[in-house]
């Protein structure tokens, strides 16, 4: 039977300073607004057709408001280092939004809000360049950008597509002014 009138300070809340588990579905989350283990799995497989045994094996974690971090493995308690695995995903916005790290890391298992660029393109992505980029049939929102190079296809960073527009979302400290090879 729950408490009619519950106590405000003994309420679970969640802390800036060190790192909670996500639960493992929404009827697990204490923390209001906490994103689950699931709903992390279903966005990247509904958003970019990677599947749950791309993630499997890693633990999420959410350290300040939506900031969740993946982490190769287990861990019992890292709530007192300054980092675990890597940035991953921010949540608590009106739209997730995948980390560049996040993208190139896993990128390469999506199947679909792929936008591949060409040469120039790609170098114009990762320079931070917004482009018109009217031909692109797909989802609006956050896409994959990847570009054609060894004869694979590799995901370079996290564009925002709007009205006709690829916004890059490189950020400034991974902006790089490459040259444009042609195939």
């Amino acid at each position: 039977m729950s408490d009619p009138d519950p106590d405000p300070d003994n309420d679970p809340t969640n802390d800036g300073q060190c790192f909670d588990r996500l639960p493992e579905t929404p009827a697990d989350r204490e923390v209001a607004g906490r994103a689950s283990r699931e709903e992390v799995l279903d966005w990247w497989e509904t958003r970019f057709g990677i599947g749950r045994e791309v993630l499997g094996g890693y633990s999420f974690w959410e350290k300040g408001a939506g900031k969740i971090w993946i982490f190769n493995g287990e861990a019992t308690d890292p709530s007192r280092v300054e980092a675990i695995g890597m940035t991953f995903l921010r949540t608590r916005q009106e739209h997730w939004k995948p980390t560049t790290r996040a993208v190139q890391r896993f990128g390469s298992h999506a199947t679909r809000n792929v936008v591949e660029l060409g040469p120039e393109r790609a170098s114009r992505f990762v320079a931070g360049e917004d482009q018109d980029l009217p031909e692109w049939d797909g989802d609006w929102g956050y896409l994959i950008a990847s570009h054609r190079i060894a004869g694979a296809t590799a995901p370079i960073g996290v564009g925002l597509y709007l009205h006709g527009e690829l916004r890059s979302v490189v950020p400034k400290g991974s902006r790089a002014d490459l040259p444009v090879v042609e195939r």
